[in-house]
């Protein structure tokens, strides 16, 4: 029996109908929700996170048979072993791990796996390059490549290193979903952690304009008078 064979057994061993059914509601699955025909195991993320570690020398085909199911497990940890390929590689490597992440956005398609994989391997290699990939991905109708923009910038944010966010906030602060609006208020309250003056720069001139959960995400950890008056304005 192959590893991922193997793999996909101890992944039914061990589901959990009640977590699945909690899981698809968490997530949205319902017709016309954001997670529309996500199919769920039950099996929680530091399980599936130990499942891993037993396993060794996955190839990109096979993870690319993972990524390409329904089940959200198996899309979970097929990004959790390409992150793992990609941490281990040298610089060409990368270019092939990150090249493969970018042919295959259409099945990181739900927020926590944009948000597990995003910064480590797009942020990540953008970290010294070129970052026009991240706006062709912000003007996508893919709701999950927007996000993976916004949530790549998190790597350049911990470095300080701004400009990539406050550029692509400015671009959707008319975007129409809440799950953007919360990644860029989070990315933003990120900014303001590592140099709230370059944060409240940008709220003071676009705040009006912004909707309304982007700006609590952003302000959330501001004293609470300094809430209040960004909220009133």
């Amino acid at each position: 029996m192959s590893n991922l064979e193997k793999i996909k057994k101890e992944l039914k061993n061990l589901s959990n109908p009640e977590q699945a059914k909690n899981s698809q509601k968490f997530f949205k699955t319902r017709k016309g929700e954001y997670g529309e025909k996500d199919v769920f195991l039950g099996v929680k993320v530091p399980i599936q996170r130990w499942i891993i570690t037993k396993y060794k020398n996955f190839q990109l085909s096979e993870i690319k048979e993972l990524l390409n199911s329904k089940i959200h497990e198996y899309r979970f940890i097929a990004l959790l072993l390409l992150i793992d390929k990609y941490k281990k590689s040298n610089n060409r490597e990368k270019k092939k791990f990150f090249d493969f992440y970018l042919r295959n956005t259409k099945n990181v398609n739900n927020w926590d796996l944009v948000d597990l994989s995003a910064p480590k391997i797009i942020g990540d290699y953008l970290l010294n390059k070129p970052r026009d990939i991240l706006y062709k991905l912000v003007k996508s109708k893919n709701l999950w490549e927007k996000r993976i923009a916004i949530i790549a910038t998190f790597i350049f944010i911990k470095n300080n290193d701004f400009k990539d966010i406050l550029k692509i906030s400015k671009i959707l602060l008319n975007d129409k979903n809440d799950l953007i609006h919360k990644a860029i208020g989070w990315m933003l309250r990120e900014v303001g952690k590592q140099n709230q003056e370059v944060e409240e720069k940008f709220l003071n001139k676009y705040h009006k304009r912004m909707p309304r959960i982007m700006l609590r995400y952003s302000i959330e950890k501001f004293n609470e008078e300094k809430r209040k008056a960004y909220l009133k304005k």
